[in-house]
């Protein structure tokens, strides 16, 4: 069957190798497909990885590395489950990913294996263990839920599926086990069916099911249906059989009745058995799809065999359902992700035609609402109507599919028919249906409504839209509109008739909701009929109309100043005015002309109006000048100028300041230039200086920065205004720090009276210049003199104030300043005042009346410069008596006591608040020994030093320097800078320290000839000190003080100190003397302390004599001393006599360097004494490791075996590893062997030559890496047997394969690596790859194998690579079979026109052919054929018939020169009725004069040049072709030339049939007058009854009767009378029948008019329910009318009004 006409469709979705999987993970443990939205790949190699495919994005696969035994993907969302089996446990730890948010959802640990998971719903998993069954919800916390056990039935069966329907009440769980002994290879199927709501389990022989739901007839509630399939083996005999069974029936309703069929299995599928079952929910069909590709339809409910096919050449492992097409997904072993469907077109054609199943056509037709059944469904209809079984044809026209039946026909129809009296009307059961069954169309809904509305019933209409039950249309909305105009509205709404709900929006008003509307359907109005319309009744609701408008996407449809001159033709302004400022916000510069007319019509009628837009400042694009005008014009002078552009114009304007707000004329001033701004202010000043200073100096103020200070102070200055220039300056002041401005403004004050204000600027100011101000104020002589106090305080010139006011005998002013304004200045006062030689009483009471608040030192200062000290002795005594601690007082009462001699040294030793430096200093000249006394007192460092070195007291100075005990003071004074440092340090040694007691001033003393670097002083003094019977003589610092002393300054004195001393640091000193290179020293130290070891290290690093070295150690015996000496030896490279000194110090520490320097000392014998007894002490890996290193140095392998069989720690890996790496081959193979390292022992081995040991070793590895390399070693020395047994397990790994085949080829064995691939074929374990690889070996070297070799194992080979080596190899034959294997039949076809030599089979070419894809291809092989087998093209073209362009073809052929060559061909298309095969073949037939072939070919096909032909056949030789010509002119309608063609050849009789077929009456009787003429009255007669119908009787008769003809002409009169009488009794007859109907027709609308008028009153008022399960069907009849005297009349085509 044509897979076009198959019913059901498939398509190749995808390959998964084509995005990257390995067809080795496309198993059913790999991948999974839960739903038609995923699939899900677990991949182990390279690495292990989980690809995702999104089956929207096929090609974009998500690959993520993840580790897991086993992934699912959910059935709808991007969620991943995970599991894994716990490593050294059987159990299985699941968890639960969400890929999108990236996040973990659940993990559970189970404590069995899991052998089978499964999503059996988005929300819960489904896990099967070897006992028991599980139930898993992603949702919550919750742990997996224990469901039932399983049967014994399943007890060692592989799990293949487990399902639940879809209340999750049905369970079933499918297992498959090895067949039974006498048939292993048909596979046996067992179920498990499990009741949740019972808990029971039933256990069934069965390959596979699946539930779903279906509604029986009769029960509202769907009944949940198993259908599964099995394959038995009973008694020798297979029983296939597809059951489908209802599960929990429910009591009192309809149920399933069980239904079961055959599963027809061809001969070559006995051993094929179902391995999935999917239901098309959508349509009501299984599907049971085998392991070798076999599908099944049937259908659900009656289990009828639809359709059988094979789908895969490969096995299915795995199949999904695609819910959404009603198909199915399919995966095989290639990788083909294929997808069944449904072939909607076809399905229901082939089940009544094919399978002749009426029924079941009409059925899935209604079930799937399928194209097809379309008459059956018509003709059932029509039965049922004739059978009066109304209600069962309304259910049947509501079910029809695709609403066939649901026509305006369909309604009149039920409209005819009597209403039985005690019945419901057949239209009300039609309606009814329709309403309990779903949605009306659009013309029931009109004429259901229509009834409705002539019944005012408009609740029901509202019912019914609210449930969605009528389909709205404008007609609908007509109707509805005469009762109501809301519902109307929203029928319109639904039914999209946009102008009818426009005109509705307009009628209520509801402007905004039209524009809301219109944007929404994308209707576009008019636009400008609604806005006057709206501006006839509401101004402002058009405003707002307009501006709705105007914010329209795409921009207002209505020019803005057309909507704007509608507003002024009505004279509103205000809304006018409101809408342009709307629209005007975004201030366009297109939109310039209607910003100035909107400023002008409010300028002229509003002008306050106006001024507020120019206030608003929303718009910038107007015409500025005339907007001026008419601001002027207006009175808006401030608008004006901010409009005018010209100075005159502005300064005309400008002098209006009575009119113009002064703070809006300052404004206006800052858009002025710098130069017109000063030219109107002149203006200004020149018309009103009084009136208008104010507002000159508020501009002055506002924009000085812009105008310049300057030339605001020149403006005022120039009309000479102290006033103005007193205001501007006034408030530039505080931001000004120009000295001019201030002291302009101080002088404009004082001029103007503001001396207040002149005190306030001088007090406070920063900024003017004071010497210019105070001269100014002097000169002034202003009544007050603060000012000038303020200035004179501020600025330092207190001796200038103070004179001017003296001078001046402004005395009060000189005691107000001392007393409240600055008594810190007083001290100048009274310098001056003394220089003006003023009063002492007066000076003495100035100070008595400021008293504490004077500073005494300035005051001390001024009289001590003027030498009248002693005016102040009373002030300070005073002072003292009141209890001042002030320094400065008693500084000076201390400097009057020295100067009158007045026991000075009590003063300076007792009073402790003079300042001992003052008063030091004071002393200096006077007494120096004073100044010691006070420098002292105040630890004076540097003033009593210098004092003591000016006056040479340096005894004095030394016995300081040693009591302060100051590190700093000491390294002052032993500077070698200074000059005096010899004097003290013999005052120092000979007075000072001797006297002192004190450790401390010592210890100080010693710390700084230390730092003074003076070690021969210091030496000197601790002799003294030390050596000398003092009291510090056996200080134990002093004395390492000497000794480090003498190390560093006197090095020929230290042994003497040492012999000497015995209270001091020993290790510390000899560290000393080492550093020092005093090695002897050092050495005498260690000895004298018994530091040994330091004693032997400085033996041997600084005197570097190992040999007096070795000989303290015998003399000492110490283990830590031969340790160093061992130390010393090894690193000298003594290695043999360091490892002796080790072994005296029985010292294992340094095992590692001893290692080391033998390795490289290369003296292995020592080595293995030391190891030896290193063994004994510690227990390290590295010991035991080099101990059996060096044995295999030294070649002792017997004492290796013995210690590897005795305890040791050795890492016997890691030797073996060095020792391999070093060719010590014998010694690594004991290792090897001795740890089981069998990888290892076998490459050894190789490295011996020892090749079957080899090979023994490497069994027992059983590594890849190990066999390789014992391969290729064998390769190398030609043991190709054993070569073979390595090569064997190499190639089983696919990613060695080809290396292994590389190595073989790169040295020329290319029969022995044959033989290794030929050997591989057979292996279990045997992959692709082997197969393919042979296949390229054969093409390259052993081609008569190649295609043997690749017709058996087809199926396991790489195609790809095995077509491109055959390629390369050019064995075209094999590779066109590759090519057809792989399906690439487009490079088959090419592959055999390009090498037919060797590749060309007629029968072979033509299958692939007709699979090719490439159009061009045919033609490619019409020419192929044409050239080297044009016997043979006829066959060929017949098989491309169906593909290729014929016309192109015989074009191909035409130019080719041999048409005829394809006669055959062209008879066989030319049913298609294709115009250049029909020219072809009428060509060829007449060449061949064939005129009954061309004849027929004219005949039945008609698509050619008809006159062409004929034209060109007309004038043939042959009188029969010349009959075809006139034929063909018949034909084409050329009937004059037709008959005058048949005349010439005297066929009368063509001649007549054409005239009667033409239809012409003048060509009849033309021909009647030519048979007249010719003579030929026999044709005369024949041609009136030939023509009967043409010829009218008068001209028959006339010409006859002329001619003599009457008796030729006498039996065409009798029929014509005949003929006539009998239609003038047909006319009467229908006549009177007529007027019969006429009568009859006005009684029966009389009938229906009298019938509808008595309906009116007896109309039910609500439709009555459905009819329930057991009653009857269709609606109760209305009741009957009593005391009318008339029978119950039912409703003559109007349904009763219902609520639904």
């Amino acid at each position: 069957m044509a897979a076009a006409n198959a019913p059901i469709a498939m398509k190749e979705v995808l390959t998964l190798p084509s995005i990257g999987i390995n067809p080795q993970f496309i198993t059913f443990t790999n991948v999974t497909m839960e739903s038609d939205k995923y699939i899900c790949v677990r991949e182990t190699a390279p690495q292990n990885s989980v690809v995702i495919i999104d089956m929207n994005m096929p090609m974009q696969p998500l690959r993520r590395p993840i580790t897991a035994d086993s992934a699912l993907m959910n059935p709808n969302s991007r969620i991943l489950a995970l599991k894994a089996q716990l490593p050294g446990t059987t159990q299985d730890h699941l968890q639960i990913f969400n890929i999108e948010m990236k996040s973990k959802m659940k993990s559970h640990q189970m404590p069995e294996q899991v052998v089978f998971w499964k999503w059996i719903s988005p929300k819960m998993l489904g896990l099967v263990t070897q006992t028991s069954v599980y139930h898993w919800s992603i949702e919550g916390d919750s742990e997996p839920v224990k469901m039932f056990e399983r049967t014994a039935n399943l007890v060692n069966n592989q799990i293949i599926n487990y399902k639940c329907d879809p209340s999750e009440k049905w369970l079933v769980l499918i297992g498959i086990a090895p067949g039974a002994p006498e048939r292993p290879q048909l596979v046996k199927g067992n179920m498990q069916l499990f009741s949740v709501d019972q808990q029971r389990s039933q256990a069934l022989e069965a390959h596979a099911a699946s539930f779903a739901q279906f509604k029986v007839p009769g029960n509202e509630n769907p009944s949940i249906l198993i259908s599964f399939a099995a394959k038995t083996l009973n008694a020798g005999q297979i029983t296939s059989k597809l059951h489908v069974i209802e599960l929990g029936a429910q009591p009192g309703k309809p149920s399933f009745s069980k239904k079961q069929a055959d599963l027809f299995f061809p001969p070559d599928f006995q051993d094929d058995f179902p391995v999935a079952m999917q239901i098309s929910h959508k349509y009501s069909l299984i599907y049971v799809i085998t392991k070798l590709g076999l599908l099944f339809v049937y259908d659900l409910d009656t289990a009828t065999a639809v359709y059988r096919n094979r789908i895969s050449p490969d096995p299915i492992f795995l199949t999904s359902e695609a819910s959404s097409l009603g198909g199915f997904y399919a995966i095989n072993r290639r990788g083909q992700v294929l997808l069944a469907t449904v072939n909607e077109a076809t399905i229901v054609p082939f089940v009544s035609g094919q399978l002749n199943n009426l029924e079941l056509a009409v059925n899935l037709a209604k079930r799937g609402n399928l194209p097809g059944a379309e008459n059956l469904v018509v003709q059932r209809f029509q039965e049922l109507f004739a059978q009066t079984k109304y209600k069962e044809a309304a259910e049947l026209a509501v079910e029809s599919p695709q609403g066939i039946l649901r026509t305006p026909d369909t309604v009149a129809k039920f409209q005819s028919v009597p209403v039985q009296a005690g019945q419901t009307p057949p239209l009300l059961q039609y309606f009814g249906t329709l309403l309990t069954r779903g949605k009306l169309n659009a013309f029931e809904s009109l004429e259901l409504s229509r009834l409705v509305v002539n019944q005012n019933k408009k609740n029901l209409l509202e019912n019914w839209l609210a449930e969605d039950k009528l389909e709205c249309s404008e007609e609908l909305g007509d109707l509805v509109k005469t009762v109501d105009n809301d519902l109307a509205l929203k029928i319109y709404i639904k039914a999209r008739a946009t102008p009818k709900v426009v005109a509705a929006f307009a009628e209520r008003r509801e402007f905004d909701k039209i524009l809301i509307y219109s944007k929404q359907v994308g209707y576009s109005p008019d636009y400008l009929f609604l806005l006057q319309t709206i501006l006839r009744t509401d101004p402002q609701g058009a405003v707002n109309f307009a501006l709705m408008m105007s914010q329209m996407e795409g921009g207002c449809p209505v020019d803005y100043n057309t909507i704007t001159d509608l507003f002024l033709q009505r004279n509103l302004i205000r809304e006018a005015t409101a809408f342009l400022l709307d629209v005007l916000k975004p201030n366009l510069p297109e939109h310039a002309f209607l910003q100035t007319k909107v400023l002008e019509i409010n300028l002229v009628t509003f002008p306050n109006v106006a001024d507020a837009i120019l206030a608003n400042g929303m718009f910038s694009h107007y015409d500025r000048p005339r907007i001026a005008q008419l601001c002027e014009k207006a009175g808006l002078y401030v608008r004006a100028l901010q409009h005018y552009t010209e100075l005159p114009d502005i300064k005309r304007v400008i002098v209006n300041t009575h009119a113009i707000e002064p703070q809006s004329l300052v404004e206006f001033f800052g858009t002025l230039s710098k130069e017109w701004a000063l030219e109107c202010m002149k203006d200004l000043l020149l018309v009103n200086l009084r009136g208008n200073l104010q507002i000159i100096v508020q501009v002055a103020k506002e924009y000085c920065e812009q105008l310049g200070v300057d030339a605001c102070i020149k403006l005022f200055e120039q009309f000479k205004s102290y006033e103005g220039l007193y205001f501007f300056l006034g408030s530039y002041l505080s931001s000004s720090e120009d000295p001019d401005i201030h002291f302009k403004y101080i002088e404009a004050a004082a001029k103007t009276g503001q001396i207040k204000e002149v005190e306030r600027v001088t007090r406070e100011s920063n900024f003017y210049d004071a010497e210019k101000t105070k001269n100014f104020l002097m000169e002034a002589k202003l009544p007050d003199a603060r000012p000038l106090i303020n200035v004179c305080d501020r600025f330092g010139f207190v001796p200038d104030l103070t004179h001017y006011l003296y001078t001046n005998n402004m005395l009060r002013y000189i005691e107000g300043y001392v007393q409240k304004v600055n008594p810190g200045n007083a001290p100048l006062v009274v310098g001056q005042l003394l220089d003006d030689e003023c009063p002492e009483d007066f000076i003495k009471g100035l100070i008595l009346s400021v008293r504490s608040l004077l500073p005494v030192e300035p005051l001390v200062e001024e009289c001590e410069k003027r030498n009248r000290l002693r005016l102040l002795t009373q002030f300070l005594e005073h002072l003292v008596s009141e209890g001042s601690q002030d320094t400065h007082v008693h500084n000076a009462l201390g400097k009057i006591i020295i100067d009158s001699n007045n026991n000075p040294e009590h003063f300076l030793t007792t009073n402790p608040y003079y300042d001992s430096r003052v008063v030091g200093k004071y002393c200096e000249k006077r007494d120096p020994t004073l100044a010691v006394v006070a420098y002292r007192r105040g630890q004076c460092d540097d003033e009593l030093i210098n004092v003591t070195n000016k006056n040479s007291l340096f005894k004095l100075q030394a016995r300081y320097v040693v009591e302060r005990m100051d590190g700093d003071l000491w390294e002052k004074v032993l500077n070698p800078e200074n000059e005096y440092r010899r004097q003290l340090i013999d005052q120092v040694v000979s007075t000072a320290l001797p006297e002192s007691k004190s450790p401390e001033q010592v210890s100080a003393a010693v710390k700084a000839f230390m730092t003074a670097d003076l070690p021969h002083e210091l030496i000197e003094l601790l002799e003294k000190i030390v050596l000398q019977n003092s009291a510090f003589s056996g200080n134990f610092n002093l004395q390492n003080l000497l000794i480090l002393t003498a190390i560093k300054a006197d090095p020929s004195r230290v042994m003497d100190y040492i012999n000497r001393l015995d209270n001091f640091d020993g290790p510390a000193v000899g560290e000393v003397a080492v550093e020092a290179q005093l090695y002897e020293e050092a050495f005498a130290i260690f000895k004298k302390f018994n530091l040994n070891v330091q004693a032997v290290n400085v033996l041997l690093d600084n005197i570097r004599s190992i040999d007096r070295a070795v000989e303290f150690a015998f003399r000492v015996e110490e283990d830590a001393v031969w340790t160093q000496v061992a130390k010393a030896q090894l690193k000298e490279g003594l290695v043999s006599d360091a490892i002796e000194s080790f072994i005296r110090a029985d010292d294992a520490t340094q095992f590692l360097d001893v290692i080391r320097a033998s390795e490289d000392a290369d003296v292995y014998p020592d080595l293995v004494r030391y190891l030896l007894m290193v063994r004994q002490k510690v227990k390290e890996p590295k010991v035991d490791s080099e101990l059996i290193y060096a044995y295999a140095k030294i070649d002792r392998l017997g004492e290796i075996e013995e210690f590897i069989l005795m305890p040791n720690v050795a890492n016997l890996q890691n030797v073996g590893d060095r020792l391999f790496d070093e060719a010590l081959y014998e010694a690594a193979k004991i290792i090897f062997a001795f740890i089981s390292n069998w990888a290892k022992l076998a490459v050894t081995l190789v490295r011996l030559k020892q090749f079957q040991g080899a090979v023994d070793a490497a069994r027992k590895a059983n590594s890849a890496k190990t066999w390789k390399e014992v391969c290729f070693a064998c390769v190398d020395a030609e043991e190709f047997r054993l070569a073979q047994i390595c090569g064997l397990n190499v190639i089983v790994q696919v990613d060695d394969l080809e290396e292994v085949s590389e190595y073989y080829q790169n040295r020329g064995c290319f029969n022995e690596l044959i033989s290794l691939m030929e050997s591989g074929l057979g292996l279990e374990r045997a992959h692709m790859g082997i197969f393919t690889e042979l296949g390229v070996l054969y093409a390259r070297y052993r081609p008569e194998k190649l295609m043997e070799h690749i017709k058996l194992f087809s199926t396991r080979l790489n195609i790809p690579k095995l077509i491109r080596a055959c390629d390369e190899q050019q064995h075209w034959k094999e590779l066109t079979y590759l090519y057809i294997q792989y399906d690439e039949f487009d490079n088959a076809a090419i592959t055999v026109m390009n090498h037919s030599p060797e590749a060309w089979d007629h029968m072979q070419f033509k299958d692939i052919i007709v699979k090719a894809a490439s159009v061009e291809l045919y033609y490619k092989a019409v020419h192929f054929y044409l050239q080297e087998h044009p016997d043979l093209i006829n066959d060929m073209l017949n098989v491309l018939a169906l593909r290729v362009d014929h016309t192109r073809v015989v074009d191909i052929m035409r130019k080719a020169g041999h048409l005829r060559l394809v006669k055959p061909y062209l008879v066989a298309v030319q049913s298609n009725n294709v115009s250049a095969v029909n020219e072809a073949l009428n060509e060829i037939y007449v060449e061949e004069e064939d005129y009954d072939r061309l004849r027929e070919s004219v005949d039945l096909h008609d698509n050619f040049d008809q006159i062409g032909l004929a034209q060109k056949i007309e004038k043939h030789e042959l009188l029969e072709m010349r009959r075809v010509a006139a034929y063909i002119y018949k034909k084409a309608g050329r009937w004059k030339q037709s008959i005058a063609l048949s005349k010439k050849d005297n066929h009368y009789r063509d001649a007549m049939e054409t005239a009667s077929q033409s239809g012409e009456r003048e060509l009849a009787e033309e021909l009647l007058v030519y048979f007249i003429e010719q003579g030929k009255k026999e044709c005369f007669a024949s041609c009136l009854f030939v023509c009967y119908d043409l010829v009218r009787p008068d001209v028959a008769l006339e010409l006859a009767w002329i001619n003599n003809m009457i008796d030729f002409a006498f039996p065409y009169l009798l029929q014509f009378i005949r003929e006539y009488i009998g239609k003038v009794d047909e006319l009467i007859k229908d006549k009177i029948e007529a007027q019969k109907e006429v009568k009859a027709k006005e009684q029966e609308e009389k009938d229906v008019i009298s019938q509808q008028n008595m309906y009116a009153q007896l109309l039910p008022l609500a439709l009555p329910a459905p009819p329930m399960a057991g009653m009857g069907g269709g609606f109760a009849p209305p009741p009957p009318m009593g005391g009318m005297g008339m029978p119950p009349m039912p409703p003559y085509g109007m349904p009763p009004m219902g609520s639904y």
